[in-house]
């Protein structure tokens, strides 16, 4: 594992301690690393008018672009779910994510005692549909 995975991998379950998810129990940390070599973080985060929550994802993904100056690039992303086998992102956040991932952007979903699933965007989002298509 690179330092980057791991640095990434500790950004991500540091961060899913400060989840607020009372009413699903299932805490999430994403963190994602740009293509520029920053790293941003998000929890999800629920609320009592259930299920109009935030993900975790699309939490790193706002602070990404709150932040940036251009439009960003994911290089790489980490989730992070309890249980035994890692919790990858829902449709929407696939789709978020896609929205500024690139060719190589790689996605691992992991569990907080280890197991990880590596996908790469294709894997995750097949025959996506994504800004390109609308930039003719």
């Amino acid at each position: 594992m690179s330092d980057d995975f791991r640095d990434l991998f500790a950004a991500a379950a540091a961060v899913r301690e400060r989840s607020h998810s009372p009413y699903s129990r299932y805490p999430v940390g994403a963190a994602i690393r740009t293509t520029d070599g920053v790293v941003f973080v998000g929890c999800n985060v629920e609320n009592a008018s259930y299920p109009e929550g935030t993900c975790a994802e699309a939490g790193a993904i706002a602070a990404m672009v709150s932040a940036s100056e251009h439009p960003p690039k994911i290089a790489e992303i980490v989730t992070m779910t309890s249980g035994e086998t890692p919790g990858t992102p829902c449709g929407g956040c696939r789709q978020r994510i896609r929205e500024f991932a690139t060719t190589d952007t790689v996605i691992h979903a992991c569990t907080v005692d280890g197991a990880v699933l590596t996908l790469s965007m294709d894997e995750l989002l097949p025959a996506s549909f994504g800004p390109e298509r609308l930039l003719e």
